[in-house]
C-alpha cells in the first residue's frame, strides 16, 4: 500500500516544476563534474601490458583499435571462477551493443579480467554479449590499476582509499589516451558507485514510483542474479 500524497493535476504539476529546476541543476553541475574530469591532468603509462584475445597476445596499445580513446571495464572474474561476478554481470547487460556507438566518437570500450581467455569467451556466449573481452592473467594491469589483490592483504587500496580486504576481485572502468606516436596515458578511473554512471538500468529504476526499492535489502544489490538465473 502506497503512502504518497493525492494532489490535483495543478497542484502536481506546480510540485513537478519545482523538482524541473532542480533536475538542471544537477545537469548542469554534471556537465561541470565532466568537463573537470576531462580537464584532469594524464599520466604516461610505462609499464608493457600484456592481454591474451582471440586473435593472441596483444598489447594495451593495441586494445584501441583505430580510436584514440580507450575505455576499459574491469569485470570481476578471478582466475579460478567458473562464471562471471553477477553484479558485473548486471552491469555488462547495460553496455553490451553499444561498441559501434562510442566508435563514432573515437572511442573504444573492452572488458578485462583476470579469468583465461576461453573462460571468458564461454561466460559471454552464455551471456549473448559481443562485446571485447580480454584476459589479464599474468598481467600486473589489473592489481596496478587497483581492481585486484592477489596476496589477500589486510588492507586494500580501492577507490582511493586504504579498506579492509573484502574480495580478490573489484569492479571500475579506466580510461586512456593514445596520441600520435602511440603513447598511452591514463587519463581517469572510477570505482565502486562511480560505476554507476554506465549501468542504465539503475537510471531507469531512478524514475520508477519505487525507484531502486533497495533499503529493506541485507545490502544494496542482494536483488541481483545473472540474467538467466531469474525465475
Amino acid at each position: 500500500m502506497h503512502n504518497r500524497k493525492i494532489v490535483s493535476r495543478e497542484d502536481w504539476l506546480q510540485a513537478r516544476q519545482t523538482l524541473l529546476s532542480q533536475e538542471k541543476e544537477l545537469t548542469r553541475l554534471q556537465d561541470q563534474l565532466s568537463q573537470q574530469r576531462r580537464a584532469l591532468p594524464w599520466v604516461a603509462v610505462s609499464q608493457d601490458y600484456r592481454f591474451q584475445g582471440p586473435s593472441g597476445d596483444v598489447s594495451l596499445r593495441d586494445l584501441f583499435g583505430d580510436c584514440s580513446q580507450l575505455l576499459v571495464y574491469h569485470f570481476m572474474f578471478g582466475p579460478d571462477w567458473q562464471q562471471g561476478c553477477p553484479s558485473c554481470s548486471f552491469w555488462a547487460d547495460n553496455y553490451n551493443g553499444i561498441d559501434r556507438h562510442l566508435q563514432q566518437r573515437d572511442i573504444q570500450l573492452v572488458t578485462v579480467s583476470r579469468a583465461p581467455l576461453q573462460t571468458l569467451l564461454d561466460y559471454r556466449d552464455r551471456m549473448g554479449w559481443d562485446f571485447q573481452w580480454y584476459s589479464s592473467l599474468g598481467s600486473d594491469f589489473n592489481s596496478d590499476f587497483h581492481v585486484s589483490f592477489v596476496d589477500q592483504p589486510t588492507d586494500i587500496e580501492y577507490n582511493y582509499r586504504t579498506k579492509p580486504y573484502f574480495s580478490d576481485e573489484m569492479p571500475g572502468i579506466s580510461a586512456f589516451y593514445k596520441d600520435a606516436d602511440g603513447t598511452v596515458y591514463h587519463t581517469y578511473s572510477c570505482y565502486a558507485r562511480g560505476v554507476e554512471i554506465v549501468n542504465g538500468a539503475y537510471h531507469y529504476m531512478d524514475l520508477a514510483p519505487k525507484g531502486r526499492d533497495e533499503d529493506s535489502l541485507e545490502f544494496s544489490m542482494a536483488w541481483v542474479r545473472r540474467r538467466d538465473e531469474y525465475a
